[in-house]
């Protein structure tokens, strides 16, 4: 098993959800406490989404809902030799996402 030598009190002290250790065999099983919940994944070629995770695949395949996506782009202005940093962003209701484009799967950051 991956996961082997965890406090479980400590898991329950920062809140995290709780999945039966002896449930979780791979990484993926994680993603599992995520399901009908917003996720953010970075994929390739910065790319950025956030959006309600509905399914997923051992190949990272994804299904997402009430998806926004930003798009950053960087330039050099020849004139001035400055960075000019683009975001372009647009909302898509359900968007199915290849799982070799992607990156990372998180919870979105939370303030508090």
């Amino acid at each position: 098993k991956i996961i082997r030598d965890c406090d479980i009190n400590s898991a329950k002290r920062s809140n995290i959800p709780t999945l039966s250790f002896s449930a979780m065999e791979e990484p993926l099983d994680l993603i599992k406490l995520s399901i009908d919940e917003r996720v953010y994944v970075k994929c390739r070629n910065n790319r950025e989404l956030r959006g309600k995770l509905h399914a997923y695949d051992q190949h990272l395949n994804m299904v997402l809902g009430d998806v926004e996506e930003t798009l950053t782009t960087s330039e050099l202005d020849e004139e001035t030799d400055e960075v000019i940093v683009r975001e372009a962003t647009r909302n898509v209701g359900m968007l199915f996402v290849r799982g070799d484009i992607v990156v990372l799967v998180s919870p979105p950051l939370r303030t508090t």
